[in-house]
């Protein structure tokens, strides 16, 4: 079970957006989800359908009842195949007050002995929504996860703040002993201006490997499929809202997989001597070009040799790879998103609803 929490001291950043929409692609690829809403505005909570004034229990019961952690699959909620949410309510802002005179260690693991007491197989991933604010509710969010994703606009103000959230994290990590991998989300992006493509560029820079290559664009349909109490993936599959966040649940689960497996590729026949690919992809206007396939787990760039160049006006990515004779499928990560190969004609469809492009090495 990945326990993932969500985390930004900043609103509007696309917290809750990134919640219920990653819970949603990755529930519609056949995965078993728990959305953890610990947010007392309880946005994730209505954003799923659930209005939190009709529920009888929340998630309040179960961080301060003494026999709370017993009840957690009481409060839990179905809201769609494979999607189930422990609903939050504006009374969980009164927790800290509540379990004020409890040791900082007790306070710190309700949540994660809650997570602990349900049946092991019950679910594949745990998403947590934390609150805009690094408080008693976070500070248990990160004690029970593993993994931390930080949604970051793409704005200039938004990068300096999620340094010294990054910052916080660390010191509360070294605090409770606890190791977190953190990744940085990029969202809200407008590619059509040069402003949002020259902060993502920084972003890349500055966060590097902890950044993930999807990239979430600014899509009115993501704030009406939360106004329809549904995620983005079942309310318009086609929109980019969808597509984002269905690259972003791959990307998800690929880096899982990559960490799990001592080799690459496993399903290849790994005894056939590999070969020497070289791809190449041109653009006049693109700042960043990565390859992701079935070569590499779907990691962009990962196992792979980059060379960039120049022809004119129009720069040149050229991507060099060893692969054993095989068919394998691919796309390009540009600027974040996410393409099929235009100089190649084979493509196969994709299992998020797109296309990719298909290699043969002989």
């Amino acid at each position: 079970m990945r326990i993932i929490a969500i985390v930004n001291q900043k609103g509007g950043c696309g917290k809750t957006t990134t919640a219920v929409n990653l819970g949603g692609c990755l529930a519609d690829d056949g995965r078993r989800v728990l959305l953890v809403d610990l947010d007392p505005q309880a946005h994730s909570t209505l954003a799923l359908g659930c209005n939190p004034d009709d529920l009888d229990e929340n998630l309040y019961e179960v961080l301060t009842e003494p026999d709370g952690v017993q009840r957690m699959e009481e409060v839990i909620v179905n809201v769609g195949e494979n999607l189930d949410i422990a609903p939050s309510g504006i009374v969980l802002s009164a927790l800290e007050q509540r379990l004020a005179s409890e040791p900082i260690e007790t306070r710190t693991e309700r949540l994660s002995t809650a997570l602990d007491q349900l049946p092991g197989d019950t679910y594949e991933y745990v998403l947590i929504d934390c609150p805009p604010n690094v408080g008693l509710l976070t500070f248990n969010a990160l004690r029970a996860a593993s993994e931390v994703i930080v949604p970051l606009e793409t704005s200039f103000f938004a990068i300096h703040g999620v340094e010294k959230l990054l910052e916080t994290i660390g010191l509360l990590a070294e605090r409770i002993g606890h190791e977190l991998t953190v990744r940085v989300l990029p969202t809200l992006y407008d590619g059509r201006t040069r402003y949002a493509r020259q902060t993502l560029a920084k972003i890349r820079e500055r966060f590097k490997e902890m950044c993930f290559d999807t990239v979430i664009r600014s899509n009115v349909k993501l704030r009406e499929a939360a106004g329809s109490g549904r995620p983005i993936v079942r309310y318009a599959k086609s929109a980019n809202g969808a597509i984002d966040y269905g690259a972003l649940a791959a990307e998800v689960e690929a880096l899982g997989l990559a960490e799990q497996a001592a080799t690459l590729g496993a399903a290849l026949d790994e005894s056939a001597t590999p070969r020497e690919v070289i791809v190449r992809y041109r653009d006049s206007t693109a700042s960043d070009v990565r390859i992701a396939g079935d070569f590499n787990g779907w990691v962009p760039d990962k196992g792979v040799r980059s060379l960039i160049e120049t022809e004119g006006q129009t720069r040149v990515w050229t991507k060099i790879l060893q692969l054993p004779p095989g068919t394998y499928a691919y796309r390009y990560v540009v600027d974040g998103e996410w393409r099929e190969d235009p100089d190649n004609p084979d493509v196969v469809s994709s299992e998020s609803g797109g296309r990719s492009s298909l290699l043969v090495v002989r």
